[in-house]
């Protein structure tokens, strides 16, 4: 079909005025969304705008109180999972939902082959099914492959061959490269185009706002469960959705602001691990000052942080705290050295999901509000209330469970949790990933006013943008060994990732 042709037959899918409220409080109350045949349209929003229940209504997951939904032209008067399964649509989420101990082709035979006590299973049917999908997704993996040995993107192109088997015209791929590489996205960005091509529709979910303007055509923006606009994406700058994101002008995405250095708060000499494939790390980082660490995914840029919060010991090195010397045999020895680190994976390590935030906020300083091995609940709730306020976290209750906070605010109660222990040295892994663009400001800002105090700051981060825009200089990080630290007037994108490569300094400089 012609892309005329596409623009005049009725949309895959069109949702028109849905709403949907939960004990009263509206998700949705006026979303309205349209995708046409062969194209990404990428829906955006802060997180809480909206978009995942959103995306539960066209799976069949809930039922909207009103509002209107077609595919193809067709009314859909009762959905449900099965049906919307029936309809061509199928949802690829950041986790894969699949099976670990089984084989692709196990995986795929089972969301496809009729169900049945007695069905006798064709083994050679299935692994040519299995190969033939992985094949058309754009991928050479033998089907006999145990699913646990597969990484994150080979994962999702398990799942992006389960939905072609199951004939989906209907992709909605949620935040589907948070956890991805440059060089992965750019090979699930191919797979995309060639759903597209076939004519595919896709839902393209993403906090990303650069990576959107590479892979989609439109992009629809939530708000308060309402949307605000929809925009061809080559005609909307960056500046303009944000704004309608947030709902008001952000001055800088990376508020970073001079700041005096003090003394070298932290500093680390020649740290090597065999067992974690740290190679000779030397660094250093000043009261006061935010140091990047840059790299590819592998690098070693997360190993060197565990070293330096006692999760792991060095085979050698040297780690100094103010000019000394420092044994980090644990965790508990590392924040009594006012050492604080807040993990990559927040929902994992970051935050308990099922605890209130008072239990998330005092977790890591329970003595302090603990008397006599009883904590002290008044204690602990002004304390969480303190920080909640402070950090501005969006919750209901400081009683409410971390699970239920956008990414954004499960953030900031990692973070309070170790504020309260006043650290002098403050480790960020990946401390924006999957942050909507305002809580992303809110925590740079944060970061900022932390410096600002004297504290010193690492921060490990996959965006380029994010390290050239918060650190005062970067260490760039090339198989387990620093390549380079740049001073913040030296940095640019091209030199870091050449540096991240393998290449020389003068190398990067010369392309």
């Amino acid at each position: 079909m012609s892309d005329t042709a596409a623009q005049t037959a009725p949309p895959l899918l069109q949702a028109t005025a849905i709403a949907k409220s939960f004990a009263g409080v509206h998700a949705l109350r006026n979303a309205s969304f349209e995708l046409r045949r062969g194209e990404v349209h990428a829906l955006v929003g802060e997180n809480g705008a909206g978009k995942s229940t959103l995306i539960k209504v066209f799976t069949g997951a809930l039922l909207p109180d009103s509002g209107t939904i077609h595919v193809a032209g067709e009314p859909v008067l009762h959905n449900s999972p099965r049906h919307a399964r029936a309809l061509g649509i199928a949802a690829i989420y950041q986790q894969p939902s699949l099976f670990p101990h089984l084989t692709i082709a196990e995986n795929i035979g089972l969301s496809l082959e009729p169900s049945g006590l007695w069905r006798k299973v064709n083994w050679q049917q299935r692994v040519k099914c299995a190969t033939d999908l992985l094949t058309r997704s754009g991928s050479s993996m033998e089907p006999d492959r145990i699913v646990e040995t597969l990484s994150m993107p080979e994962q999702q192109v398990v799942e992006i061959a389960k939905a072609i088997g199951a004939g989906a015209r209907i992709l909605i791929m949620d935040e589907p490269t948070a956890s991805l590489s440059d060089r992965e996205v750019e090979r699930l960005f191919i797979v995309i185009r060639q759903l597209q091509q076939d004519g595919v529709g896709i839902i393209y979910i993403s906090h990303r706002l650069d990576e959107i303007s590479q892979i989609a055509h439109r992009v629809t923006v939530l708000r308060d469960g309402q949307t605000i606009g929809t925009r061809p994406i080559d005609g909307v700058s960056r500046e303009e959705l944000i704004r309608m994101m947030v709902g008001r002008d952000i001055a800088a995405v990376f508020p970073k602001r001079s700041t005096t250095m003090g003394e070298v708060a932290l500093e680390v000499r020649n740290l090597k691990s065999e067992q974690l494939r740290v190679r000779d790390v030397s660094l250093s980082v000043r009261r006061g000052e935010i140091l990047g660490i840059a790299g590819l995914v592998g690098s070693g840029r997360t190993e060197v942080a565990q070293l330096l919060f006692g999760l792991a010991q060095p085979d050698s090195g040297e780690i100094l705290r103010n000019g000394s010397p420092v044994h980090l045999q644990a965790p508990a020895d590392a924040i009594r050295h006012g050492i604080a680190y807040v993990p990559e994976d927040r929902r994992q390590h970051g935050v308990i999901l099922s605890l209130p935030l008072t239990a998330n906020t005092t977790l890591a300083t329970l003595p302090s509000v603990s008397r006599n091995g009883l904590i002290d609940t008044d204690q602990e709730s002004a304390l969480t209330r303190t920080y909640v306020d402070r950090l501005q976290v969006k919750t209901a209750s400081i009683h409410t469970e971390a699970g239920m906070l956008s990414g954004g605010n499960q953030q900031k109660v990692a973070i309070a949790r170790w504020l309260v222990a006043d650290p002098q040295v403050i480790i960020l892994d990946e401390p924006t990933q999957g942050v909507d663009v305002g809580s992303k400001s809110e925590i740079h800002k944060l970061m900022v006013d932390l410096a600002e105090q004297g504290r010193a700051i690492i921060m490990i981060s996959s965006e380029l943008p994010e390290i050239l825009g918060m650190s005062d200089r970067i260490a760039v990080m090339h198989e387990g060994a620093i390549a380079a630290i740049l001073k913040r007037d030296e940095a640019t994108q091209q030199n870091i990732l050449s540096l991240a490569l393998g290449h020389s300094l003068s190398e990067s400089i010369k392309e």
